[in-house]
């Protein structure tokens, strides 16, 4: 059988396109489709680690979960990684390519495409169906001329495309009819449908909007989507969809960091009903009475440290220690609690070497090879089994680590102070495992009877209902195209 495939543009950013994604492949795998999610060009500092050892955006990793599949690099060919406010790494496949200024970011783009190509026909020998996600919008029509993410790849792969307006920002028939003014008439004529996403109130009110965009632009409606409520209850990937989540009255206290990454260690503790996590924006101190003060990974340490230090979050944190309080630092956020950061390769900068926050007595050196991998893993304390994924550079050691607080396939990890109230490791995801959750959760003088797993499944069905009940699936496979052979 041959696969087919639809893509989802949005008619701006942050139109819920990811979510619809994840949604829609949870449906349509429901009906016995053998679905595939897949995003030529994603940007976010919030990467999944594959089984290959390849990297991609949590997102697509969430989109697969949703398929029932296991993630794989070809989900996300092209990865863009913030380092700088104009700079990025470049991950292709899976591995780091280069790193390039958003300036020269034109001049290699044109090159990814045919690896962009042959992962998505890789995806569609084994599959029904393609899911697409499109990446900010095609209205972006300055960014046209050698796109990959959006008009570009639909063009390049022979893709139909369904149009995503967001009604909560308003102006939605402009999004949607705007849209269709500014493409080319060859680009207009990929979209085969449009849908409005994120309704409040009573849909119905909006017929008369609906009638207005289909004439204005010819195509069929596929629905409108009532906001989902329980959205908080998935993965975010965008670093802006990070917020505090009042709950219990275990207070914990998350230092925004400037190039934060793999934040996805916040949502089981943030779904915890005693649990309360408060993200702090620069400009606000760390609170005095938080038990826990926990520091998360970051693109790019060194600069982070600085950037902690310039907000005074160092006092903040020293005073926290002083009250007795718990800090907990994970990948980057650890390196930072050592006594020093060497780099002698300049592999975040220049050359050198910085001075820690010295909550930890350990010390890390950068190195240019960069640990991907997904690990098992024991709690020393309990004996709980926990799942986790590494993806970092540098090595870490020193006296504090003789108190390694996991055991990752046999060996060691992590460092502790000696009153056990300062720890860090490198493991991200560690939060998932409920018995290792309940256990620290325990050590640390609160409570634990959430099932995550359980609660993100039951989320993705409830998605899939909820599309299913609001949208036109039938209508939206049948937009679907078939995806070409490749040519020999």
């Amino acid at each position: 059988m041959t696969a087919r495939a639809i893509m989802v543009q949005g008619a701006g950013s942050n139109v819920g396109k990811s979510m619809l994604v994840a949604g829609l492949a949870r449906a349509f795998a429901d009906r016995g489709l053998r679905v595939r999610p897949f995003k030529p060009q994603n940007m976010s500092n919030n990467a999944a680690v594959t089984a290959d050892g390849g990297e991609i955006g949590r997102a697509q990793a969430l989109q697969a979960r949703a398929a029932r599949v296991a993630p794989v690099t070809d989900m996300n060919p092209v990865l863009l990684k913030p380092e700088t406010e104009t700079g990025a790494q470049v991950v292709v496949q899976g591995k780091r390519l280069t790193s390039v200024s958003a300036r020269d970011y034109g001049g290699v783009r044109p090159r990814l495409m045919p690896a962009v190509l042959e992962s998505f026909h890789r995806l569609a020998r084994d599959c029904d169906l393609v899911i697409v996600e499109g990446a900010g919008s095609p209205a972006e029509v300055n960014l046209r001329a050698n796109d990959i993410a959006n008009m570009g790849f639909a063009e390049a792969a022979g893709v139909p495309v369904i149009l995503v307006g967001d009604i909560d920002r308003g102006g939605v028939i402009a999004q949607l009819v705007g849209t269709r003014a500014v493409l080319s008439p060859a680009d207009a004529d990929r979209i085969r449908g449009f849908a409005v996403n994120k309704f409040r109130g009573d849909v119905r009110l909006f017929d008369g909007g609906i009638a207005a965009i289909r004439d204005h632009t010819g195509w069929p409606s596929l629905g409108v989507v009532p906001w989902f409520r329980d959205a908080w209850r998935l993965p975010a990937e965008d670093v802006m969809d990070v917020a505090s989540s009042p709950g219990g009255r275990f207070r914990v206290a998350v230092p925004r960091l400037a190039r934060i990454a793999n934040f996805d260690d916040l949502d089981p503790l943030a779904a915890e009903p005693e649990v309360s996590v408060e993200i702090i924006e620069p400009g606000r101190p760390l609170p005095g009475d938080a038990d826990l003060v926990l520091i998360p990974g970051s693109k790019s340490t060194i600069a982070d440290l600085a950037d902690f230090r310039a907000q005074g979050w160092d006092i903040d944190l020293r005073a926290h220690v002083r009250r007795g309080g718990r800090v907990l630092g994970l990948c980057g956020g650890y390196q930072m609690l050592g006594r020093e950061i060497a780099d002698p390769e300049g592999i975040e900068g220049p050359p050198g070497r910085v001075e820690g926050l010295g909550l930890l007595d350990v010390t890390t050196v950068m190195r240019p090879a960069k640990r991907l991998a997904l690990t098992e893993a024991h709690h020393s304390a309990s004996g709980e089994p926990l799942s986790g994924y590494e993806i970092h550079l540098g090595h870490t050691e020193g006296p504090d680590c003789a108190r390694a607080w996991l055991e990752v396939e046999g060996r060691p990890e992590g460092a502790a102070s000696a009153d056990g109230r300062v720890q860090g490791c490198y493991l991200h995801g560690l939060f998932a495992a409920d018995g290792f959750r309940a256990a620290w959760l325990r050590e640390a003088g609160t409570r634990s009877d959430l099932s995550h797993d359980a609660t993100v499944e039951a989320t993705l069905d409830a998605l899939a209902a909820h599309l299913a009940a609001h949208l036109d699936l039938d209508l939206l496979l049948s937009l679907a195209g078939e995806v070409a052979p490749v040519r020999a």
